[in-house]
């Protein structure tokens, strides 16, 4: 599907998140975190009118470029679309929840994969074996299965339960992630995804898993939340390389 560019139809900081959103796509795509057309993820746009950024309802996240993503208002009026295909009603009643209720997020990701399913589905939630799930420490919120997300009602108890967290477990549903920008989100839910898929394995194991203690788990999440940390920057660096290696049309 041929589309214009809008490059220079925009203002320098949306193009950057258009940028910066476009390629995380890509690299959900790539790192296989994908549900075919299902999933969504949002990035608020820069300016005083509250709008977001989020996929077209019909294009695979590695067909998904800056210039393709649709504009919407928290209310859902639908700003620009050009593509014509508009969005996933799911996405607009998770997306527009979160970032009409947290202004300091900048970026939500939700996914449906294998691994974050599976743990989903499980009782206790996610379970402190791995460093990747340890960062997660008390800072891990869940909600639970109401149906599909068409419903604005759930909006609310969504909000509820997130709370001030960035990582949630939509308990029968799958998982989401949000930073402050995309880059903090991507690193938010490709460690939340690498711990559950560590926790599945492990547990397919038929063996005693060993646990640390729980003071040994929070120390893990504080060292990850120190102010100053910058591997999620250097990582997005890479990755944006990463990208355009595999295909630079994402910037278009």
């Amino acid at each position: 599907m041929k589309r214009a560019s809008s490059k220079g139809k925009t203002s320098g900081a949306e193009w950057r998140v258009r940028v910066d959103l476009a390629a995380c796509y890509r690299l959900v795509a790539h790192f296989r975190m994908t549900d075919l057309i299902y999933t969504h993820i949002s990035s608020r746009l820069p300016g005083r009118a509250p709008r977001f950024l989020i996929n077209p309802y019909g294009l695979m996240f590695d067909e998904i470029t800056a210039s393709c993503l649709v504009t919407v208002t928290l209310d859902g009026r639908i700003v620009d679309d050009p593509t014509g295909l508009g969005i996933n009603p799911a996405g607009f009643v998770i997306h527009s929840a979160i970032h009409g209720a947290r202004h300091d997020v900048g970026c939500v990701i939700h996914t449906h994969t294998a691994a974050g399913l599976a743990v989903a589905a499980q009782k206790r939630g996610l379970l402190p074996l791995s460093q990747h799930a340890m960062r997660f420490t008390d800072c891990l919120a869940y909600h639970d299965y109401e149906g599909v997300a068409l419903d604005l009602p759930e909006q609310r108890r969504l909000v509820r339960d997130l709370g001030g967290h960035n990582a949630m477990i939509l308990r029968n549903h799958g998982l989401l992630a949000c930073g402050a920008t995309v880059a903090e989100a991507f690193d938010r839910i490709h460690y939340l995804e690498r711990a559950c898929q560590a926790q599945v394995g492990a547990m397919a194991g038929g063996v005693p898993l060993t646990i640390p203690k729980p003071a040994v788990a929070r120390k893990v999440a504080r060292q990850f939340a120190r102010p100053g940390r910058t591997a999620p920057g250097n990582a997005w660096s890479a990755l944006l390389r990463l990208v355009d290696r595999l295909d630079p049309s994402y910037k278009s």
